[in-house]
């Protein structure tokens, strides 16, 4: 009696092993978040720095500094970017003058 017992239990393991979806083990398609745009990487960032503010120095500055080192690594941050991006600019003007300059010949002089 056992012996039917076990083989109808192994039965209904193999239909039900048919009847599930098969594990996935493809990793390479894990689905992440998308990436973040730059107002959103540049939020997270200063989140975490008020975050970390807040952690050290709350006890001795107050409740508040958390929000207002937030607020100023934000400002901080966008400045910076919109700095980076005019000079980066600027240094491609630099560049191309300089390379204009030095791979310009110059006509040569009569004497």
């Amino acid at each position: 009696m056992s012996s039917s017992r076990n083989s109808s239990d192994l039965s209904q393991v193999i239909a039900r092993m048919k009847s599930e979806r098969p594990a996935v083990l493809n990793f390479s398609s894990v689905t992440a978040r998308p990436e973040p745009t730059l107002e959103e990487a540049r939020s997270e960032l200063a989140d975490a720095i008020g975050q970390l503010a807040h952690t050290i120095f709350s006890k001795k500055y107050g409740p508040l500094v958390g929000t207002v080192t937030k607020t100023t690594a934000e400002t901080l941050l966008k400045n910076g970017e919109e700095n980076l991006y005019r000079a980066k600019g600027d240094a491609t003007l630099i560049i191309q003058e300089l390379v204009d300059r030095a791979f310009t010949s110059k006509p040569a002089k009569k004497k």
